[in-house]
């Protein structure tokens, strides 16, 4: 009965290992007289170099010479580390008695080869990593490239700030969410807390917080550095700014009572 080895490795918590392991397994079984399958799953960032803590359980297995055999899914994929990774790693299982073999291009180096045979599977399994490694990396580039260019087109790439949504890749107001949060704002100019501000609507105190701290003019003024914010704000009419001098040596109490003043001509 021998004892068999299935790696797989995925890149986001939103990719299940399962798939992988399930043809694994399959595979094994249709390879392998009765065989003892013992199962091992990493999710490790594609830009991690990490050998993640499953990787590293199976390296102790095979050190303590429990698999025959160690199947993956692609052998390329079995590190991000690249070539010289994947060639220790190969060593490793050579030297413990333990074959490897490849589900995706039937790659297979086990005790039987002679070293001719090992060399070469060693070579190819070395320019498989080096592939791949070169295709993520263009990968990462023409996805950075794709938010660059809708950036420069105007488009908005990502989560849309509080009160925005986004229409065909563009900023559009949610005028109800948007007012809510000037109404919550205002209050905070008003004297009120963060916790008596956020009382009563769906802003979070911590969030309201954040945006009076950074983002206080946008909802006011409709002002803000990123020109896709600001014109997407341009859709509601703004507050006019209060007149204060820069030059003020106003104290603080004085200046958010004319801020409220200013706000509350504005209201009526």
């Amino acid at each position: 009965m021998p004892e068999i080895g299935i790696y797989a490795r995925v890149s986001t918590t939103d990719q299940d290992p399962q798939r992988q392991l399930d043809e694994l397994r399959e595979f094994a079984r249709d390879t392998y007289d009765e065989p003892e399958i013992n199962a091992y799953a990493d999710i490790i960032g594609g830009t991690e170099n990490d050998r993640g803590e499953e990787y590293q359980r199976l390296r102790a297995d095979i050190e303590d010479g429990s698999l025959d055999v160690v199947i993956v899914h692609e052998l390329s994929r079995l590190s991000r580390l690249g070539a010289g990774e994947i060639h220790e790693f190969l060593e490793f299982c050579l030297s413990h008695e333990t074959g490897v073999q490849d589900l995706e291009v039937g790659l297979e180096i086990s005790l039987d080869d002679d070293l001719v045979d090992r060399a070469v599977s060693q070579l190819i399994a070395g320019v498989m990593g080096d592939l791949a490694r070169v295709e993520h990396k263009q990968k990462l580039r023409r996805i950075q490239s794709g938010i660059d260019a809708a950036k420069e087109a105007g488009r908005w790439t990502g989560r849309p700030p509080a009160g925005f949504d986004v229409e065909d890749g563009y900023l559009q107001v949610n005028a109800d969410e948007f007012l809510t949060i000037r109404r919550a704002l205002e209050r905070i100019e008003q004297g009120y807390t963060y916790a008596e501000a956020a009382d009563g609507t769906p802003v979070a105190e911590s969030t309201l917080r954040a945006l009076h701290d950074d983002r206080r003019d946008l909802y006011f003024y409709a002002a803000a550095a990123d020109e896709r914010l600001q014109a997407a704000a341009q859709e509601l009419e703004p507050l006019e700014k209060p007149d204060i001098p820069d030059d003020t040596r106003l104290p603080e109490q004085d200046i958010r009572t004319i801020v409220r003043d200013e706000i509350h001509r504005h209201q009526q």
